[in-house]
């Protein structure tokens, strides 16, 4: 009789069980299976230039939720999750002492060199101990190896040539299909706890009834917010007119928290898109589902040509940019007191949330790099800090593409912050809710405080430089908007404050289909 054979399963950033090709593989290759996952000490130290914590609050509590729902899922079908702290590779190599029947380690390849790093460990010791290793590419809607280019090197550098060659070209693999059973751990081995935020050094989050984002990790959770917001509320149906919203849960998909951590499959998300198309309706919104998907393709292709340079300073265009590191404006920029209410709220969402929408976040970026000039990789290490949706490439490639040295095709593209702000908070509720020492200023007029009178601010409680900053800057091209505020109702009407004015509703990211591209 043959031994047995033991598969370890190493997960990351890939915490589900659905369309998963490590557990699928494992399954005809294994007598026994260990699903692991191991809180690596690396990712609770501070970030490479500024030394920010590299996991904060949210992006833990996420993650713990969804490790929790792993394992309670791998429960109910025969097998369980093995916890451990410490590095993956010394895990691993202890497993493989324990045990003496580790055939194989299997695991999802990902993208950036840290990543890459353990990869390289992992494959040396396996290497050492004859042990084989199968690995697998998982993280994107089309496949690395599906790509209609002869080599990585081939990606275009702007974003609508790759989409336009890969929807022609390209294919979508089918979903794989989940197990019912999942073979069982060999004998003798302890699951493991799941640490506590005390335990990696954190303080758990205080929760926030404004947030956007109040919602729990894991696979499970995921797959309900999908059934939510296509087939119970038909929301997907209106994304594209809605997902520029700043208020409220469903003015987005907020897919991207479960997608950064892999509790959802993007080829899940594409395979349920086509049923709602075909069951209900297809039009521009459930294709712009498809069309950001693509994006995060894109920029993890970016990250796979390029490299270490998504992280350096210059940039993927090697652009000599004399960037300040000026922390007085820093520090009012994550803090929320530049006294620019849109800049600030947002700030302020983010620092008490771990989410901002996408809309606040191409204007903070820009703000950053743009107005305050500043060096674009502490805005970077920030969000990579705060953001319960932080994915490396998606991060790193919009902030270099707000700070001009990414993939964008226009040239020194700067939002307007006024503009920008009565565009999409015409009323200002979003405004008031964040900062809330303004809430005495009705309707737009909220956008600029600075311009208004002394009577009309002091009938507001609000003192500039005392309950609330006159601006760190003021840019000249703001003048053009600040007499053109609506201080009455909004334009919003009944549809309430996450709605989009319809002539602002295309801006955005898809400035590319637009002829009139002014911000």
């Amino acid at each position: 009789m043959s031994a047995s054979r033991t598969v370890i399963c190493l997960l990351r950033n890939d915490l589900r069980l659905h369309d998963n090709e490590v557990f699928h593989w494992a399954q005809r290759n294994a007598d026994h299976i260990i699903p692991l996952y191991c809180f690596d000490p690396r990712h609770y130290q501070g970030t490479y230039h500024f030394n920010f914590p590299k996991t904060g609050p949210f992006r833990l509590r996420f993650l713990l939720d969804s490790v929790k729902d792993l394992r309670a899922t791998l429960k109910k079908r025969g097998s369980t999750l093995l916890v451990r702290q410490g590095k993956p590779e010394d895990v691993v190599s202890d497993l493989i002492q324990q045990l003496g029947s580790v055939t194989a380690v299997a695991f999802h390849e990902e993208v950036a060199s840290e990543e890459k790093s353990v990869e390289k460990k992992l494959k040396d010791i396996c290497c050492q101990n004859k042990v084989k290793v199968q690995t697998f590419w998982g993280s994107t809607l089309y496949h690395r190896d599906d790509l209609p280019f002869s080599h990585i090197r081939g990606l275009p550098d702007v974003y609508t040539q790759f989409r336009k060659v890969v929807e022609g070209q390209g294919r979508v693999r089918p979903v794989l299909s989940t197990p019912d059973q999942v073979k069982s751990l060999p004998l003798g081995l302890e699951e493991g706890t799941i640490p506590t935020f005390e335990g990696l050094g954190q303080t758990e989050p205080v929760e926030d009834c404004r947030s956007a984002f109040p919602c729990n990790g894991g696979e499970t959770e995921a797959l309900a917010r999908l059934k939510h917001y296509f087939w119970e509320t038909n929301a997907v149906a209106s994304y594209k007119e809605t997902r520029n919203g700043m208020i409220g849960v469903d003015y987005s998909t907020k897919f991207s928290p479960w997608l950064a951590l892999g509790c959802i499959s993007p080829r899940y998300i594409y395979e349920q898109i086509k049923k709602y198309e075909a069951e209900r309706t297809a039009n521009q919104s459930t294709y712009w589902v498809i069309f950001e998907l693509l994006w995060r393709d894109y920029f993890k292709f970016v990250g796979l040509k390029y490299g270490n340079r998504i992280f350096h300073m210059n940039g993927l265009q090697d652009k000599h940019v004399s960037w300040k590191k000026d922390m007085t404006l820093f520090n009012a920029w994550k803090e929320g007191r530049t006294g620019v209410p849109f800049v600030d709220a947002n700030m302020r969402e983010l620092a008490l949330t771990g989410f901002m929408s996408n809309r606040g976040r191409q204007n903070v970026a820009s703000f950053l790099t743009k107005d305050l000039g500043l060096d674009w990789r502490l805005g970077a290490e920030w969000f990579e800090y705060l953001l319960v949706d932080h994915d490396v490439c998606s991060n790193y490639g919009n902030w270099l593409y707000s700070a001009g040295i990414g993939n964008d095709p226009r040239e020194n593209r700067k939002f307007n912050m006024i503009k920008q702000g009565l565009d999409y908070d015409n009323n200002g509720d979003y405004i008031r809710q964040w900062v809330p020492e303004l809430r005495g200023i009705k309707g737009g007029d909220v956008h600029t405080p600075w311009t208004l009178s002394n009577s009309a601010l002091s009938h507001a409680q609000v003192s500039l430089n005392e309950t609330y900053p006159s601006p760190i800057i003021i840019a000249p091209e703001w003048s053009r908007h600040i007499n053109n505020k609506s201080s009455g109702p909004s334009a919003k009407g009944r549809k309430g404050s996450s709605y989009t004015p319809r002539q602002h509703k295309d801006r955005g990211i898809d400035f590319y289909f637009s002829k009139n591209k002014g911000f």
